[in-house]
């Protein structure tokens, strides 16, 4: 069974294992969300009232009555655990090959700081440059993935905090407005801590010539 053809302005939601999702990180899907599934995120999608449409993994983490549900109702892409990628990389690469409009990547959080490295830097990646829109929810926390040549705006709530990672070099051209401490044409060292704890002031704005940033912020009330 193939995957379905991409609609013009779909969102794909990507949902990773580890932990429950975070209310507010999913309140803004739309119900039309094409559903893509990491192993235990069957699970977590699933207890979230998001049915995914596929599944991959080597599903080493999956629960049983997960793993049953994902064979009778979703495409199921099984890996040998000794592949060289991730089950997030092979369900963002499944994602891309759709080439949405909007890709979320959502997870509830965990305590691996080498999963969550890994996740970002999955999303850095050539294959997601083609996609506009591209986020990570992880937890309660956001981050805006920007691929240069880029443009996003984000709606983030007034006074909040809103910080600016370089992912990968060179990151040039960086024009950054709607802060406290704005930025012009700027180029940012990989994982500077320069662009760190800005401040919320009006829409913001961000354009990048070349790279990839990655901006840190809260989502707003009314939804991302």
């Amino acid at each position: 069974m193939s995957s379905e053809t991409a609609d013009i302005d779909e969102t794909v939601v990507v949902v990773l294992g580890a932990e429950r999702l975070h209310p507010q990180s999913i309140a803004d899907i739309p119900s039309d969300a094409y559903v893509i599934a990491a192993d235990s995120g069957v699970d977590h999608a699933r207890s979230a009232g998001l049915l995914p449409r596929e599944v991959v993994g080597d599903f080493d983490s999956i629960s049983r009555r997960g793993l049953k549900w994902a064979r009778q109702h979703a495409i199921v892409h099984e890996y040998s655990p000794d592949k060289d990628d991730t089950d997030t990389q092979l369900a963002i690469t499944l994602a891309a090959a759709r080439v949405p409009t909007r890709l979320i990547v959502v997870s509830g959080g965990g305590d691996r700081l080498d999963h969550t490295l890994a996740v970002i830097g999955a999303l850095a990646t050539d294959e997601v440059t083609s996609i506009p829109d591209v986020s990570l929810r992880w937890g309660d926390n956001v981050a805006t993935i920007v691929h240069g040549p880029g443009r996003a705006t984000i709606d983030a709530p007034q006074g909040s905090t809103l910080s600016v990672i370089a992912l990968c070099p060179p990151c040039d051209g960086i024009t950054l407005t709607g802060t406290k401490w704005t930025l012009t044409n700027e180029s940012l060292e990989v994982l500077s801590g320069r662009g760190v704890s800005n401040i919320v002031e009006n829409t913001v704005c961000v354009t990048l010539r070349e790279g990839v940033v990655a901006v840190f912020h809260e989502l707003s009330n009314q939804g991302s």
